[in-house]
């Protein structure tokens, strides 16, 4: 599987860049959608969502960098090369949320809010994104035959795109991406019922994704590792503890409390 798609006065352009940059412009698109029917002004979600885009991409590459450090610092030239992947999803995650943070602490809005409008289109980003692993030839599981993969019914293409140095691997990407696309429907049916509560989103993303990670990581092989432990696995349960809190508070609040859809529940942005 060619990773480059085409090339340019020498500069590749790679199937790894194409689709994350996809992913992006798709989630902004569904985050102002979504922000646009409660009336949010549009300067406002974009520059909050370029600021947290453009920290996501270096907090997911300095945690990778971060955790194979014994690579990077023995390669300094190539820690600026992203294009051949080697972005760690949770580190974009953990930049991203301060960033938004940050951001809404400024304008005095409710971050968790905020949150919510981008949980939902955040899985169809990654369901995107995961695609660029299967060109770059990463991101995948334990090795296995090609007779394997077809009981699975997974397509010819990817059964041999996962044939690196003529060793077939579990296509690791291609669960988690399937996974990711599943819950973003179901979300997408829980976000628009009219009891759902601010928050929820955010509680059942947290939930939703921590708990497929933590599987998927089973299977890797190229997991970032700390003190033997999948540093993946951890920040993993980390993120359902923090979901199930949220959701344990708002399960405390009444019927009509707080609703995710009530065009009044949103704070006045001052922009």
């Amino acid at each position: 599987m060619n990773p480059v798609i085409f090339s340019i006065g020498g500069f590749d352009i790679k199937w790894y860049s194409v689709l994350i940059l996809l992913a992006v412009i798709i989630g902004i698109t569904l985050v102002q959608k979504e922000a646009k029917k409660f009336k949010i002004k549009g300067d406002f979600i974009f520059n909050m969502l370029f600021w947290a885009i453009i920290f996501a991409f270096i907090g997911a590459r300095i945690y990778f960098v971060i955790f194979n450090w014994d690579y990077y610092s023995k390669n300094l030239s190539e820690i600026y090369k992203t294009w051949d992947g080697g972005l760690a999803i949770h580190g974009g995650i953990i930049a991203a949320l301060m960033t938004v943070y940050i951001y809404c602490k400024r304008y005095k809005v409710r971050f968790i809010r905020y949150l919510d409008f981008m949980a939902v289109p955040l899985l169809l980003c990654q369901t995107i994104g995961r695609w660029g692993n299967f060109f770059n030839r990463e991101a995948h599981g334990v090795v296995t035959t090609a007779e394997n993969l077809r009981k699975l019914f997974i397509p010819n293409f990817i059964i041999e795109g996962m044939k690196i140095d003529n060793v077939y691997y579990t296509p690791t990407f291609l669960y988690e991406s399937l996974a990711c696309f599943v819950l973003f429907i179901i979300f997408l049916f829980i976000r628009r019922n009219k009891y759902t509560k601010v928050g929820t989103m955010t509680g059942l993303y947290f939930i939703g994704y921590g708990i497929i990670r933590f599987f998927i990581e089973m299977s890797r092989t190229d997991a970032l590792l700390l003190g033997g432990f999948k540093i993946a696995q951890i920040v993993s349960i980390i993120m359902i503890i923090i979901g199930i809190v949220i959701l344990t508070i708002n399960s405390r609040k009444s019927k009509f409390e707080d609703l995710y859809n009530d065009k009044n529940n949103v704070d006045k942005v001052l922009f």
